[in-house]
């Protein structure tokens, strides 16, 4: 069997390992610099940066519910709630993209912090515990990265 169709063997309870963090601060980059970029560039470029960290936070979010539906998957039937809220983040930020930076980088932010205080009580529920103590560090990061953008716009 190849590891592509190797059953998943069961998530010990540590840390992320070290690939995976560095992947996930990685990932903040764009936020960090979005934010920042907010505050440094000419006012003329300022929409195309806010339309940037908007879409990047918005496919993040999106991303944090698809995490769901992969846990949902590993169990049959798969738990409802998790397919249900699978969903929801990226119906929050799809309309958050849309709004002026403003007000959609401010629902983006809150969006993150949303898809965290979710995890915080799903994860452990499905073996994936190990990875709040990150998520949340990546969450405020980013949450403040869009409230940082959101007063830049």
């Amino acid at each position: 069997m190849n590891r592509l169709s190797a059953p998943a063997a069961p998530v010990a309870e540590s840390d992320p390992d070290a690939l995976a963090r560095r992947l996930s601060w990685a990932g903040l980059i764009p936020f960090v610099g979005g934010a920042l970029l907010m505050w440094l560039v000419r006012d003329e470029v300022r929409p195309e940066v806010a339309l940037a960290l908007s879409s990047y936070a918005a496919v993040v979010i999106s991303f944090l519910g698809g995490i769901h539906w992969g846990l949902a998957m590993r169990q049959q039937p798969p738990p409802r709630v998790l397919l249900a809220w699978g969903v929801v983040p990226s119906l929050l930020a799809w309309p958050a993209v849309m709004m002026p930076p403003a007000s959609g980088l401010v629902i983006a932010a809150l969006a993150l912090l949303a898809c965290y205080g979710v995890d915080r009580r799903l994860y452990p529920l499905h073996g994936a515990a190990h990875w709040l103590t990150l998520r949340f560090r990546l969450s405020a990061l980013a949450s403040l990265s869009c409230f940082i953008g959101a007063a830049g716009s």
